[in-house]
């Protein structure tokens, strides 16, 4: 059972209109990431809470209860530029943490079929909390 996940209108049509761009050899991660946004709650940008993972958000989190903590920005793909701390919202980890809370983990499956958990820890920032809903 995976947990409900929270998704601002304004993410949602700006992620609609990316993976409505994704070339056809993109067809997985489109298929897996329309999959997750089809069960979102959607709520106007102002009205978000502040312990959800929304895009630009930067976020602690770990991966199969491993002891290394990651502290990465959810980015559109255009945005990551390389950056080691920007995680593109098309990679399974970054379409994994869309729309969770903090203390959510999720069960999620790579392209290669091996599963993984990620469990987020701290919104460290999230531009609908600091009042920048049209990012």
């Amino acid at each position: 059972m995976r947990p409900p996940i929270v998704v601002s209108s304004l993410d949602m049509e700006r992620l609609e209109d990316l993976l409505d761009s994704l070339p056809a050899a993109q067809a997985g991660v489109r298929a897996t990431l329309l999959d997750e946004l089809a069960r979102a709650e959607l709520v106007e940008p102002h009205d978000m809470p502040q312990d959800v993972v929304t895009m630009n958000s930067r976020v602690r989190f770990v991966l199969d209860d491993a002891p290394r903590e990651f502290d990465m920005l959810l980015a559109y793909p255009k945005d990551v530029d390389g950056a080691p701390d920007k995680l593109s919202v098309l990679t399974p980890v970054g379409s994994a943490l869309l729309g969770l809370k903090v203390g959510d983990s999720i069960d999620w499956t790579r392209p290669d079929g091996a599963r993984f958990d990620v469990t987020v820890r701290e919104i460290v920032y999230q531009p609908e909390r600091a009042g920048e809903l049209h990012r």
